[in-house]
């Protein structure tokens, strides 16, 4: 939210909040204490102290307000302006990197409006015109955003068509992995002193997972999923291959009872000669779909691996069989929880009605 000069306030609320001062300075006469006057006054505990002190410091004169602080350097097309140019991000503007700091900010409205700011004057600005300071997600250069603008403001055309004529399922399928290594999560610790989580060096081994996110208005949401371990053994299969995907289909259909649009991305896995002939072999009930590339944040299944992963943060596993428990049980949680799955379909935004609104385009 933008806020004018004077933090937003109309003069009737300014007046109130003069009012409200003034009552503080009655209270402060009567001896009562700091935490009586902010619960009387609906206030916070701090506000009062600092009026005590002012107070205290040049009487009533010193609690008053200053006023407005002046006509702002920036006007609002100005602003405006920052805003857009912020939003291009720093490399556009010269910088190498892609963070924008205080510093380059204050460069940055000097070189376009030529107005001085301080560095603590450019964070009071950004901050009272909605900006932060926040950890930015990656994206990858070679996506094509066209695609995806494409994809998050069209809606279905093809394949939600598809599915409501065959009265069929939506299907997000996806892949991922875990090692040995946990994911690193967040974790309480002493102020100064990095906290340590310790986890076993040696040791091999990999636990490969495929999951499909199911949708279906009037339907619960479901969760199909399949684990498989790699040891490192001779002959043995370091991950999925088509065959495995194909029977995980074959057993998602069973369950679902019905037809299945398939949404995955283009990976070659899903590209092979023997998924193409079994998807053209099965065209009654399989119709797939294909993701623009670079885009893993449109196929919700992703957020059930992120949900996954999240829950074995930190895990010290003795071994790999410990992993694979560990991430049979949360998929097993998620299977149980329909809300979640619908969850991770909201965070990709490809939701209109009861429907995901995606326009994606049909596997040759």
């Amino acid at each position: 939210m933008e806020y004018a000069q004077g933090g937003g306030l109309t003069d009737a609320e300014g007046a109130a909040r003069e009012r409200i001062r003034l009552q503080a300075v009655e209270r402060f006469e009567g001896a009562e204490k700091n935490r009586e006057i902010a619960a009387a006054l609906r206030v916070s505990e701090r506000s009062v102290e600092r009026w005590r002190w002012a107070w205290r410091e040049r009487g009533e004169a010193g609690i008053l307000s200053k006023g407005s602080p002046g006509r702002p350097r920036l006007s609002l097309v100005q602003i405006a302006g920052l805003a857009r140019e912020l939003e291009r991000g720093p490399l556009v503007h010269g910088w190498a990197d892609q963070r924008w700091m205080l510093a380059r900010v204050k460069t940055l409205i000097g070189r376009l409006f030529h107005v001085s700011y301080t560095v603590g004057g450019t964070w009071r600005l950004l901050k009272r015109h909605g900006w932060s300071w926040q950890q930015p997600t990656r994206r990858a250069l070679e996506r094509d955003d066209a695609a995806v603008e494409f994809v998050e403001e069209g809606g279905l055309a093809t394949g939600k068509s598809c599915a409501a004529a065959c009265n069929g399922w939506i299907v997000f399928e996806d892949e991922a992995g875990q090692s040995m290594t946990p994911p690193r999560s967040r974790t309480w610790g002493r102020i100064g002193r990095t906290p340590v989580v310790r986890v076993r060096g040696r040791g091999s081994g990999r636990v490969s997972m495929a999951g499909m996110t199911c949708y279906k208005p009037g339907e619960r949401s479901r969760l199909i999923y399949a684990i498989r371990e790699y040891r490192g053994r001779k002959g043995e299969p370091k991950g999925f291959g088509w065959r495995d995907l194909r029977d995980l289909l074959v057993r998602a259909r069973i369950q679902l009872g019905g037809p299945i649009v398939l949404v995955w991305d283009n990976v070659r896995l899903h590209l092979t000669a023997g998924m193409r002939e079994f998807i053209a072999a099965n065209a009654a009930w399989l119709t797939v779909f294909q993701l623009p590339t670079y885009a893993p944040d449109l196929n919700p299944q992703k957020g059930n691996w992120s949900l996954v992963k999240r829950d074995i943060g930190n895990l010290a596993a003795a071994d790999l069989g410990q992993i694979t428990r560990a991430v049979k049980r949360r998929l097993k949680q998620i299977q149980y929880r329909p809300d979640f799955v619908d969850s991770c379909l909201a965070g990709t935004g490809l939701i209109t009605d009861d429907w995901p609104a995606l326009q994606i385009r049909q596997s040759p």
